[in-house]
């Protein structure tokens, strides 16, 4: 290994650290009540490294919630993937996002701080980066299975991401967070069973409406 790939190699652990730590802060402490400079001590780096890597808290920020947003995207794929016909790997996906919308995590720093640190106009663009060709996939699969009808496709992914957005911003404000998933979950179920051509139900439409309790929360990543 050269000495500038081990340099680059430890530049990039370093910032991987600062996010971790910074994840943990954000997600306890919420954005206005984390310290950059604990972020720093903690990762036992200085102030000065910190810096080097992101030039604000704001900046630090928006680099946990992208990877955030990466996570979640990958969690809803896995379970689209993990069914053959694609309305149940839609339902599937839409299942697992909502769950994951029950982290404590999730909730503060994806659905509360991050439109209120970055404004709407970025939420929506990292946002979109990772879930608008994931739905637009699921519905171009659901029309060439002949499940749904054929139309814009770009115009439909939208407003379900928009329908999913608040739906998981309406659990992580609500009081007692599994009945809104519970409630929010059944909306979901019968807005999707009406984009069928049959208007059938698949036995996935059930699990978008079943309590659900997280027996562990993410937090401890």
């Amino acid at each position: 290994m050269t000495v500038k790939s081990r340099k680059l190699e430890q530049s990039q652990a370093t910032r991987a650290a600062l996010i971790k730590t910074a994840r943990k802060l954000f997600a306890r402490n919420g954005y206005a009540d984390t310290d950059i400079e604990t972020v720093a001590r903690r990762t036992r780096v200085t102030r000065g490294a910190l810096y080097h890597h992101f030039k604000d808290k704001q900046d630090l920020f928006s680099a946990v919630f992208d990877l955030e947003e990466q996570k979640l995207s990958l969690i809803v794929a896995q379970a689209a993937v993990a069914h053959a016909g694609a309305w149940d790997g839609m339902l599937s996906g839409c299942n697992a996002f909502l769950d994951a919308c029950l982290d404590p995590a999730v909730q503060r720093i994806v659905l509360i701080d991050a439109l209120a640190v970055l404004g709407w106009e970025r939420w929506r663009e990292i946002d979109t980066k990772y879930n608008l060709r994931l739905v637009m996939a699921a519905l171009q699969a659901a029309m060439d299975q002949g499940i749904i009808a054929r139309g814009p496709i770009d115009s439909l992914a939208h407003l379900l991401i928009g329908a999913l957005t608040e739906a998981a911003i309406f659990i992580a404000h609500a009081d007692d967070k599994p009945a809104a998933r519970h409630e929010v979950g059944a909306n979901v179920a019968q807005l999707l069973s009406g984009l069928r051509i049959d208007g059938s139900k698949s036995s996935l439409d059930n699990n978008l409406i079943r309590p659900v309790r997280l027996e562990k929360s993410r937090r401890a990543e």
